[in-house]
């Protein structure tokens, strides 16, 4: 069948690339190096059967006929198992190591659970908006965290038990604009009219960003103070990296 090839540039100027399948399916990454991670899907349902890195090694995952994960075997042999309770709510997870956590649920209908316990016995417990945001942790220690959103469902602010709290602002694009913690430190982000971001301004006021040309390729960065710019050749290749310093690669 037809296959479809997705090339990807990071704002450093390298390239990833993707291989498709005719029905869309993932079965290809090759990273900037080359290397590349193959993707084994099954026939009939399309989810990852298995995962082969570029060094030949492979994990494998197995499903139930709900298609949800119940069990997945790594490179090292090692396994996690998944149980589900009649409704398909996740009830019971075993680490590699043994360790078992257990889901608990007080609604049922929701799929979002209200405790988890470990194979110690400690407990943490969640409780959830009706849209399913979560209003608050409380760790098996009893601290409590409570969490605020606006009406798009945004998180706006973290309360945390000692009076720390975080507030983060968002453009009417949905877009993070700023993250502000109760000293007053605040870290701000800028984006592009394509919604890339170009810049964070850190409370101090230095300035870490990304230029991008019309066709999206990063073609200046400044990190630290440093500054370098990409030269790209027709095909959208680096062909030229010129550092603050004036030096050339």
């Amino acid at each position: 069948g037809l296959k479809r090839v997705v090339k990807k540039e990071h704002a450093d100027g390298s390239v990833t690339q993707s291989q498709f399948d005719a029905v869309g399916r993932l079965r290809t990454q090759t990273d900037a190096a080359g290397r590349t991670t193959e993707y084994s899907p099954d026939v009939v349902t399309g989810l990852i059967t298995r995962i082969t890195t570029p060094d030949g090694r492979a994990s494998a995952f197995y499903y139930n006929h709900h298609s949800q994960l119940t069990s997945a075997t790594g490179p090292d042999g090692l396994e996690i198992r998944r149980e589900y309770d009649e409704l398909g709510r996740l009830i019971q997870e075993t680490a590699p190591d043994g360790d078992i956590t257990r889901y608990r649920y007080d609604n049922p209908h929701s799929d979002l659970p209200c405790a988890t316990e470990d194979a110690t016995g400690s407990r943490k417990t969640m409780t959830w908006s009706r849209y399913g945001q979560l209003l608050s942790f409380t760790d098996c220690s009893g601290y409590v965290t409570r969490y605020d959103h606006d009406r798009f469902g945004q998180m706006t602010a973290v309360h945390r038990e000692e009076g720390l709290s975080q507030y983060r602002a968002y453009d009417s694009r949905g877009q993070l604009i700023a993250v502000k913690d109760t000293q007053g430190h605040e870290t701000r982000y800028e984006y592009n009219i394509a919604g890339d971001l170009t810049a964070v301004i850190a409370p101090d006021g230095s300035r870490n960003g990304t230029q991008y040309d019309a066709w999206g390729k990063a073609v200046r960065t400044t990190q630290g103070g440093l500054t370098r710019s990409m030269e790209y050749d027709a095909a959208g290749r680096v062909i030229r990296l010129t550092s603050e310093n004036g030096s050339h690669t």
